[in-house]
């Protein structure tokens, strides 16, 4: 499998992958992705198995390469008997710039400045990949918890005493079914306790002080003031040992004397203060998920102008090959009434090689149109009349020497068929001459029905047979032609499932003809 010839035709910008069965890449022109894989990504595994066993071509979004951290576009489709996907991989500058616009750190600082009690804000991406933010040595840990987080797609708290903070793991649902891959994010936020504590630490601390003085104010009064005092001072303590419990909704308690009361709504602003700040975290978490959709959002839209762009290209390829075949069917039309009438001229000779070189384009035009509608559209298999096939393709070669003894059977496959008795019919009259002989066969072989073409032509070196069927090769008698109609011809039998092959006419003598033989399904008897 030449994929380094086959990414050169498609212009030299796209990789290209073959995926088997078991999610491995078998074949790539990418070399740091050979024998990568997707069973360590369950639920990407479980993606390519349904495009693999589909019959759709899948665009996916622009994501970071495993291999590299490039940044790539891909797309998917399956093979014709289901085992591969063929996936298309393309690096353009232009994504880096557009996913560099997005400012992941910007947002990540912005958010940091905001409160101070978040020490470090950083993402990852659903490999466990750090797409923002410093790598730390206990990573392995942290990353741990990543994964955890984004498995059960769930948000987990982990304290470190030891460290004064704690650490928060959010998972940001970003799938989308259209895509096979996932967008999702895991943030980690990581909070100073030091800062909340410290607060709360130096204002009880003062005021404890203030507190310890009233005692021994207290203790040198009679019994009875002692009793009357006690009582505001019992409930002060109490609420204040509440409030250090965590239970910051409870409210301190004031009575007594002047100097209690702005003790108490002292600690009271404490605890409002505290409970601000609480806030602040929680604003700063949904800050940060609307800042990670309002990310995929601008990824959606660019996806979107990408889509468009392919849709624009598409159409344009249409109109352009409809209007180019119109003008070359003028061109031929005139250049016969022209040859007709320059007939014995030596000016018709000139007529004659600008006629061929017209059969030249109208033959590159049709089969450019045919690949475009082979790849585009993917229509269903019908039960398809052989022998009306193969009758309609010699009715148009009246002056061609061709045998067939008809047949009765139907076969699977769809509109397109007859342009591959053209393609090979037409080859055989091209290359073997005005006096060449083809004979056309037809042998029922149980679920499959194969069809043999074989022509006394100058026949095929055994060096070309391996590459007969492979886009743009030729043969050295064949240099008039596109090398575009055997491609076509194996793309469309191994699209109805079947297979196609070239052999000698004669067994061991090459240039005594050729013989292609190719199957295809039987279809259902009437």
């Amino acid at each position: 499998m030449d994929l380094s010839r086959v990414r050169e035709e498609l212009g030299g910008e796209m990789e290209i992958y073959v995926i088997n069965e078991s999610g491995v890449i078998e074949y790539t022109t990418y070399e740091p992705d050979l024998g990568l894989d997707f069973r360590t990504i369950p639920d990407f595994y479980d993606r390519l198995t349904e495009i693999r066993l589909g019959d759709a071509f899948v665009a996916d979004r622009v994501v970071t390469e495993i291999s590299t951290g490039k940044l790539r576009k891909y797309a998917y489709m399956p093979s014709p008997d289901h085992r591969y996907v063929f996936e298309l991989g393309l690096a353009e500058p232009g994504f880096r710039e557009d996913r560099t616009a997005l400012r992941y750190g910007d947002a990540v600082r912005e958010l940091v400045n905001l409160d101070p009690a978040i020490r470090e804000i950083r993402i990852f991406d659903c490999l466990g990949t750090l797409i923002s933010g410093e790598a730390r040595p206990d990573d392995d840990r942290r990353l741990e918890m990543v994964r955890q987080a984004y498995r059960e797609k769930t948000t987990l708290e982990v304290e470190n005493a030891t460290a004064d903070e704690l650490v928060r793991y959010i998972f940001v649902d970003m799938a989308d079914s259209s895509s096979p891959s996932d967008m999702s994010l895991v943030i980690e936020l990581t909070y100073s306790t030091t800062v909340a504590e410290a607060k709360l630490a130096g204002m009880l601390g003062q005021h404890m002080n203030v507190l310890l003085i009233a005692i021994l104010c207290i203790g040198s009064l009679s019994f009875l003031a002692a009793r009357s005092l006690t009582r505001p001072i019992r409930t002060l303590v109490e609420d204040v040992d509440a409030v250090a419990r965590g239970d910051l909704d409870r409210p301190i308690r004031v009575g007594g004397d002047e100097e209690f009361v702005q003790l108490g709504e002292s600690i009271s602003s404490m605890v409002g203060s505290l409970k601000e700040t609480m806030q602040r975290l929680r604003e700063s978490e949904k800050e940060i998920i609307r800042h990670s959709h309002t990310l995929e959002e601008q990824v959606r839209e660019r996806t979107a102008a990408l889509e468009e762009s392919n849709r624009m290209t598409t159409l344009f390829l249409d109109i352009m090959g409809h209007d180019i075949s119109n003008a070359n069917n003028a061109a031929n039309l005139y250049a016969e009434l022209l040859l007709a009438d320059l007939d014995g001229e030596p000016e018709a000779e000139y007529l004659r090689k600008a006629k061929i070189g017209l059969a030249k384009s109208i033959e590159i035009v049709r089969n450019v149109n045919t690949i475009q509608h082979i790849q585009g559209c993917v229509q269903p298999l019908l039960a398809i009349d052989l022998d009306g096939a193969i009758r309609r393709e010699i009715e148009h070669s009246p002056d061609s020497r061709i045998t067939y003894a008809g047949t009765t059977a139907t076969v699977l496959a769809d509109n397109l068929l007859p342009e591959v008795f053209a393609n090979l019919i037409g080859n055989a009259k091209k290359f073997g001459g005005p006096a060449v002989e083809i004979t056309v066969r037809v042998e029922d072989r149980g679920d499959e029905v194969e069809v043999s073409i074989e022509d006394t032509g100058p026949g095929i070196p055994d060096a070309v047979k391996p590459h007969l069927f492979e886009r743009l090769t030729r043969g050295p008698h064949r240099a008039a032609g596109t090398g575009l109609g055997l491609y076509i011809c194996r793309m469309l039998i191994e699209r109805y499932g079947g297979s196609i092959r070239v052999d000698d006419r004669v067994e061991g003598r090459p240039e005594e003809g050729v013989a292609i033989h190719f199957s295809l399904p039987r279809g259902p008897e009437e």
